[in-house]
């Protein structure tokens, strides 16, 4: 089975046209296998075309392929495990992890500026 890439399914109509060509047909094959006119075919495969899943199902399934329609989790954007660690600490010992981490902030931002011969 031949792997489409993401501008290959931008859209509907190209996913539709892609399988189709792929299959070796025509629109007027297509249109003939699915009862329709090659126009409303050729409306199917526009790129703004915007049919029902049932239309677009039917269609790929004419074409001999399949409609699948995926929604995978997303890996979380921030590391869970930090946040889970912070809550878990009383706010007394959130509020010195913080203000320890600003002295270390200014302790680096001051050895920073005394490298590059900047004054204190």
């Amino acid at each position: 089975m031949e792997a489409t890439t993401a501008a290959d399914t931008a859209s509907p109509g190209r996913l539709l046209a892609q399988a189709r060509r792929r299959a070796g047909l025509t629109q007027a094959e297509l249109a003939r296998r699915l009862a329709i006119s090659q126009a409303a075919v050729a409306q199917l495969e526009r790129p703004d075309a915007n049919p029902r899943i049932a239309t677009l199902d039917r269609a790929l399934r004419a074409v001999g392929a399949e409609l699948l329609i995926a929604a995978p989790p997303r890996p979380a954007s921030v590391d869970e495990s930090l946040i889970r660690g912070q809550l878990a600490l009383t706010p007394s010992q959130r509020l010195h992890a913080l203000e320890l981490a600003h002295t270390q902030a200014r302790e680096l931002a001051r050895a920073g500026r005394r490298s590059r011969g900047e004054p204190d």
